[in-house]
């Protein structure tokens, strides 16, 4: 697994951070890590694929829809651009 080192953090910020993961019963590497994965990671962010099942399944799409599509669509590769 990575690690990461933090330098020049600011004693008050070390202290904070100490206080900060007593209150939460974890060590201060613990809490590092649940900042930091809160940070980049949120509990609200929007996933593409879960996002897109949801929205078939409002509008009734289903498989046999999806294979309709696929025995239509046009599979021929499409001219690149000129510029002349």
């Amino acid at each position: 697994m990575p690690a990461v080192t933090i330098r020049n953090l600011s004693g008050e910020t070390h202290r904070a951070l100490k206080i900060r993961a007593a209150q939460h019963n974890r060590s201060t590497e613990a809490e590092m890590r649940a900042i930091l994965e809160a940070a980049v990671r949120p509990e609200g962010r929007l996933r593409l694929g879960t996002a897109l099942a949801e929205m078939s399944r409002k509008i009734g799409l289903t498989n046999a829809d999806v294979e309709a599509l696929d025995q239509v669509r046009n599979t021929r590769q499409a001219e690149p651009l000129r510029f002349e």
